[in-house]
């Protein structure tokens, strides 16, 4: 039944006929004018609701017809549980439904360590049909395992938004994409303006000039590093930072892959470069939450913070303005090795992905795929990042003209990195990045750090050598 005038067309005639998709059960309704991509595409959506809704809520028309998508349900499950994040996803899914003809998102949120520590046992189970997750390491680990769904189809429609970076972050091993990349935040030492003037503290560039700063602010009564490692993960930021300064990005790309030992003194030298900062940490940091130093930080109790731009999410939950336009950063002092110049960071990169095992995937899948494709945009990302303000948008459509003065530096230091990591729970195995592994190991480290980590050091290597292969 094809257009003569156009042979990449396919016109379904208005004499009652219809056109039934080979190898499905989906039949057009007469009246449409589609391109032969159209019908693969609203083949592989499972729906042509689905589809008009992936496209934005309005259908393909020719004089006569029009198709709008209505109705129609998915399931996010979500780590985002801080009140700011959660606020930016909801602001999100609202306005998808509202553009996607009502359809209902069912959003289950839970604590982000837990969560996150549950990952492998929730996407065996039951999970939701699409889930926040990480790029990188992590990303591939669930793909290969078979428990995230390959979105190709919905990658191809949007690739030209994002930059060869972002699109080498989101494919598998196998080649195929298996994620919608959103967001992207740098690790890097955050301070508050106003404290420093007070203080007349210099930004330091260089170790020496970090601790004298360190020694300074103890004089002056505050705690000059706040610290906390209740969750787990934030001590990885710390050993990322100086294992990269120290032994540079190869080594440390190659020690989270294992390709590296544990027990190479070049480990040890890392340790004992930490070992020179820790008596300026949080007192009882083992037993904070990231959020309760960030109020140090905020209630100008603690001079600095190494953490990501995530930080500022306390700075807007405070109420007051005037505290998030006194937050500012610099990059991680230089520590004297040949490595400085790479100016290497960790910058996470946020993520949606489909859960294989989802019970409901296959009758949300076009929903699903729909709210991919809408958190692909740049007028989305905007949207969270307006709630978020610590989560910078990954689509080249995105209006930088909105940022302010702290976002536009946050894209200046990564864009200025000649090399980025993703941070180590996200660049290593999930079975060595948990609380029974690194996390374990780096408290250990923590709770004496003077300690000859020999020892330690052979404990962690001897995990890595019993982990399965992956």
């Amino acid at each position: 039944m094809g257009d003569s005038r156009d042979p990449s067309r396919i016109r379904v005639p208005f004499s009652g006929q219809k056109i039934q998709i080979p190898g499905t059960d989906i039949e057009l309704p007469m009246g449409l004018d589609l391109s032969r991509r159209d019908v693969l595409k609203i083949a592989g959506y499972g729906s042509l609701a689905a589809f008009i809704a992936a496209c934005g809520g309005t259908g393909t028309t020719t004089t006569t017809t029009s198709v709008t998508a209505k109705g129609g349900s998915m399931s996010l499950g979500s780590y985002l549980s801080d009140a700011v994040p959660k606020k930016g996803l909801q602001d999100v899914v609202d306005a998808f439904t509202s553009a996607n003809g009502g359809t209902k998102v069912k959003v289950n949120t839970v604590d982000h360590g837990t969560f996150q520590n549950q990952i492998n046992s929730y996407l065996q189970g039951t999970p939701e049909d699409v889930f926040t997750w990480f790029s990188g390491h992590r990303m591939r680990f669930f793909a290969k395992k078979g428990l995230a769904q390959p979105i190709d189809d919905v990658w191809n429609d949007v690739k030209s938004n994002f930059t060869e970076g972002f699109a080498a972050s989101v494919k598998g091993d196998d080649s195929h994409v298996y994620a919608v990349p959103t967001s992207y935040y740098p690790w890097a030492i955050f301070y508050r303006k106003d404290v420093f003037a007070a203080g007349n503290y210099k930004v330091p560039t260089n170790w020496d000039d970090f601790k004298a700063l360190c020694e300074q602010m103890k004089k002056d009564n505050l705690t000059p590093i706040a610290f906390a490692d209740k969750d787990g993960w934030p001590a990885m930021g710390t050993f990322d930072i100086l294992n990269l300064r120290l032994n540079g990005y190869d080594f440390h790309v190659g020690l989270c892959g294992g390709q590296q030992k544990w027990t190479d003194p070049k480990v040890a030298n890392v340790f004992k470069k930490w070992a020179e900062i820790t008596p300026y940490y949080s007192p009882a940091f083992a037993g904070l939450t990231w959020q309760e130093a960030a109020q140090q930080l905020l209630h100008k109790k603690a001079g600095m913070y190494l953490l990501g731009l995530f930080v500022s999410e306390q700075f807007v939950a405070s109420g007051n303005p005037d505290d998030l336009a006194q937050l500012d950063f610099f990059p991680f002092p230089d520590v004297g090795s040949q490595y400085d110049a790479e100016k290497a960071l960790d910058a996470p990169i946020d993520v949606y992905m489909l859960a294989k095992k989802s019970p409901t995937l296959g009758s949300d899948s076009g929903q699903a795929k729909a709210f991919l494709e809408y958190m692909s945009k740049g007028s989305s990302q905007i949207t969270y990042w307006k709630a978020s303000p610590g989560a910078i948008p990954t689509a080249n459509d995105a209006d930088p003209s909105q940022y302010p003065a702290l976002t536009k530096k946050a894209a200046q230091i990564v864009s200025s990195a000649k090399r980025i990591t993703q941070f180590f729970d996200r660049d290593s195995r999930p079975d060595f990045s948990g609380p029974n592994s690194m996390q374990g190991f780096l408290l250990k480290y923590l709770s004496n750090p003077k300690q000859d980590t020999g020892t330690l050091q052979g404990q962690m290597q001897s995990f890595w050598d019993a982990l399965p292969p992956e």
